[in-house]
């Protein structure tokens, strides 16, 4: 028998002490974590309410990260925690193995939400890299090809699979990765290789299937926005034409909506939406949930169906709780106009950030649609060197005013404005003080 020596901690006993967390997080949690931090000082946050968050000293900032977009309709929204803890209390998990009504009725709701006219199957899994991982598998197994044409400056998850289709090298792991992964140029209007347009890119997708695969493939894998890529939009009609010329030679069109997803981009409820195509595999995650750990990828029965040949399964993948988390999400979306409401405060966001960007050298593009949005900080306006530490030194003090944003983009150098999809007008007029402010100390 192994003798106690410590006391054995009790769940409401963690010390709020800060510099006691800093210690044991670097003592008990794995390095790794330690380079995915951010600010200079890490937030220590208590609690959240709607769009709003609140650290340990009790000061109040306007989220426009929204914990990496996983909070969608708000922070502490009544809806999705009655339903968790209703849930909860009934039973928690019940594997993939034995039934239970809220996967189905989640599942058939998500349907529901996707185009007209196919036969579209659910798979629920627990975060959006296992996602993408099943859409890879489920690609190959269908089409009975390797290679996955995916896009540079893309990401799509730290597992092993999605790593290697992720063209972020800030997300890359110095490691060979998985073979079986090409890597197309994104079609990026404001710094793409190829200039503003959508052919000299979808040509240089076709060059990439004839030399560098058999000229078979598994499928291509999409974000309509690159979110972690510096918040890039697809420019419409790239999506249809890629899909068509990969279909094609044998495969099929995954898009990532991890981030775009349940009505964030505002005009439409999935970001692939702006274009007219339909995908064939669709992952969806973050928002899904509002925060609780759940994703799924949505296929066309006949791309899903050769999966049955074996086993596979998910031990956590149809859990009730996360079932009923994303139910209410769905219904918050309608009752609330969430949609509408990111759409709306969206255009305001639009036209902000153009009055910033007319005011401001060191701004040198300002994108995005909906509540997914990005500002590029450059050194000059006909280089566009990346002026990194100046978007370092804005979010910094963007925070010191109430405002959290994030940083991404291969150089590091633009802010993402991704809050939850109840930011109210006030709100954007508070973050335009707040970057005001901050812009004009550099």
């Amino acid at each position: 028998m192994v003798q106690q020596t410590k006391k054995r901690p009790t769940l409401n006993d963690a010390t709020w002490d800060y510099d006691e967390i800093v210690r044991k997080r670097e003592q008990y949690m794995a390095p790794s974590l330690q380079t995915f931090t951010a600010f200079e000082r890490p937030l220590l946050l208590s609690r959240g309410d709607r769009q709003y968050v609140w650290d340990a000293d009790g000061k109040r900032y306007l989220d426009c990260l929204a914990q990496n977009l996983c909070i969608s309709v708000g922070y502490n929204h009544p809806r999705v925690n009655k339903a968790i803890i209703d849930q909860m209390q009934a039973i928690q998990h019940v594997t993939t193995m034995y039934y239970h009504p809220e996967p189905v009725a989640f599942s058939e709701e998500l349907v529901a939400r996707m185009p007209a006219g196919e036969d579209w199957v659910v798979h629920l899994v627990n975060s959006g890299a296992e996602a993408i991982d099943l859409a890879i598998l489920m690609a190959r197994t269908y089409s009975r090809n390797f290679d996955l044409l995916c896009l540079r400056n893309s990401y799509h998850g730290m597992h092993f699979g999605a790593m290697a289709a992720s063209g972020l090298a800030l997300c890359r792991q110095p490691v060979a990765t998985s073979p079986g992964f090409v890597h197309a140029y994104n079609p990026d209007q404001y710094r793409g290789i190829f200039g503003p347009g959508v052919e000299p890119y979808i040509e240089d997708l076709r060059r990439v299937i004839d030399s560098a695969t058999c000229g078979e493939v598994a499928g291509i894998m999409i974000e309509p926005i690159q979110g972690y890529g510096g918040v890039i939009p697809v420019p419409k009609g790239y999506i249809r034409k890629a899909a068509a010329l990969v279909r094609s030679a044998g495969g099929v069109c995954i898009i990532d909506e991890v981030q775009t997803g349940f009505g964030r981009t505002g005009d439409h409820f999935w970001g692939f939406e702006i274009d007219d195509v339909v995908p064939d595999v669709v992952v969806m995650s973050k928002g899904i949930g509002n925060g609780f750990p759940l994703a799924a990828v949505v296929a066309r029965r006949e791309v899903a169906e050769p999966m049955t040949v074996r086993k596979f399964f998910n031990t956590y993948g149809s859990n009730p709780m996360a079932s009923a988390a994303g139910r209410a999400v769905l219904a918050a979306i309608d009752e609330e106009d969430i949609q509408e409401n990111a759409r709306e405060v969206g255009k305001a966001l639009t036209t902000t950030l153009g009055r910033l960007k007319a005011k401001y050298d060191v701004i040198g593009d300002v994108r995005g649609r909906g509540l997914m949005q990005g500002i590029e900080f450059v050194s000059d306006h006909t280089m566009r060197k990346p002026a990194d530490k100046e978007a370092s030194r804005v979010q910094e003090c963007a925070r010191e005013n109430g405002v959290i944003l994030g940083r991404s983009g291969q150089h590091k150098n633009v802010l993402r404005i991704n809050p939850p999809l109840c930011m109210s007008m006030d709100d954007v007029k508070l973050l335009e003080q707040a970057l005001d402010g901050a812009v004009a100390r550099l």
